[in-house]
């Protein structure tokens, strides 16, 4: 089985090559530093042993903050490599850690390319966030006696039902794994059905509970909050993708009829669409700046465009609503959970199949509301505005769960006590 794998795989090499080039056209980081991706890394700065996470994009590596923090404090003997697939990921990777961790691209799975990336790491372990099951990776891992564990895993239904196309891979892969920390039991239950072995899988819980905002932050949001003029209504709508905008911009239109001070921040989730943002916002009439412009905080703008990496937090501080995009088109949703520990009322779409626990969560105390139409959001949206109190509660309620739900990394730590 994985030389058919194999096989399909460098035969995909070309069409592969072909799509880095038209990314790249978008986003010219996407041109760059190919010859990791094929395994022919660096040598690391330093001489520590390494503790490799993987995270594959934006969306993981939010996610493994509360890890890379706790291991940077409590394992200083170790040195932490961080790879990501998506130029945007190594982007968010630097701005939130800095020069705590070093970044590669993940080389892809062709043996050659592993072999090359192991030989030059030489990791001690690693550590692969949420769903990233790789045969000749996880394979090369066990015979060189680097353990695997997955942390933070998740399988959706949906998920599952393409990997047991190739059941027989799929469970060799997963055995070669030495510990496979779920977010739920449901998640667990999916990953045994997959083929891991019942006695490596644990429910750990969601790290992204484990979130802590600085007080900073918050005090950066009430500067932007002061340039946007304090008394303005402002909602943001975060991690859009396309089709989403176009919603959005209809709700923001019925919004201003009531409200016509309002200002929409609107938060792009991949860079290389923030200009087309920019575009379509200007194209439908309203008075649209970014933070990118000499003059951002136009007090007569109408929408806000944080074409930016690195500063949505502030921007949520700086908010009295949150929308969370990837969710009005079938995405799967992006991270509720910032906005509600910043103590915000949210809302989303429908489309929350990569979130269902945690909008299950939200949805349970009246802390998330789901829309369907723009008519819905700005009906929500107005809702919540021509009410403060219920503002306020709503998002006391989202801060209430994102602290009852953490502790997670406290069974990380027991857990990689075992290794390190």
């Amino acid at each position: 089985m994985y030389f058919f794998y194999t096989s399909a795989l460098y035969l995909l090499v070309p069409l592969v090559l072909v799509r880095l080039l038209w990314l790249g056209k978008k986003n010219p980081a996407y041109h760059l530093r190919w010859r990791e991706r094929f395994g022919y890394v660096t040598g690391l700065e330093g001489n520590k042993p390494i503790i490799w996470i993987h995270a594959v994009s934006v969306g993981e590596i939010q996610a493994s903050r509360p890890l890379v923090e706790y291991l940077n404090q409590h394992y200083p003997d170790y040195q932490i490599l961080v790879t990501t697939v998506t130029p945007t990921g190594a982007a968010t990777a630097a701005q939130i850690y800095g020069g705590i961790i070093q970044h590669r691209y993940f080389p892809y799975d062709l043996p050659g390319a592993v072999k090359r990336f192991l030989a030059t790491v030489n990791p001690v372990i690693l550590l692969i966030l949420e769903t990233e099951i790789w045969p000749n990776l996880y394979r090369q891992c066990r015979a060189a006696d680097i353990p695997v564990l997955l942390l933070n895993a998740r399988l959706s239904e949906r998920s599952l039902r393409g990997y047991r196309l190739l059941k027989s891979l799929t469970q060799q892969t997963l055995q070669d794994t030495r510990c496979i920390a779920a977010q739920s039991t449901a998640d667990a239950k999916r990953f045994i059905e997959a083929g891991a072995p019942a006695d490596r899988v644990m429910v750990m819980g969601n790290l992204k509970f484990d979130i802590s905002i600085a007080a900073s932050v918050v005090e950066q949001g009430v500067v932007i909050r002061q340039k946007f003029m304090v008394n303005r209504p402002i909602w943001i709508a975060a991690s859009t993708h396309q089709g989403e905008e176009s919603l959005l911009l209809d709700a923001l239109t019925i919004v201003r009829q009531n409200l016509p001070d309002s200002l929409l921040v609107i938060a792009p989730r991949h860079p290389e669409r923030f200009q087309s943002v920019i575009d379509l916002c200007v194209k439908r009439g309203f008075h649209t700046v970014s933070y990118t412009q000499q003059d951002s905080y136009d007090p007569n703008a109408q929408v806000f465009v944080l074409d930016t990496l690195g500063q949505l937090l502030m921007y949520y501080a700086a908010a009295d609503i949150a929308f969370v995009g990837g969710s009005l088109v079938p995405v799967g949703g992006h991270n509720m959970l910032e906005p509600a520990c910043l103590g915000l009322p949210v809302l989303t779409g429908s489309y929350l199949f990569n979130f269902t626990e945690i909008a299950s969560l939200l949805a349970n105390v009246d802390a998330l509301i789901q829309v369907t139409s723009a008519e819905q959001l700005a009906s929500k949206v107005l809702e919540l505005f021509s009410d403060g109190n219920q503002r306020y509660n709503m998002g006391l309620r989202a801060k209430q769960v994102v602290l009852e739900n953490q502790g997670s990394i406290n069974k990380v730590d027991r857990l990689l006590k075992q290794y390190l």
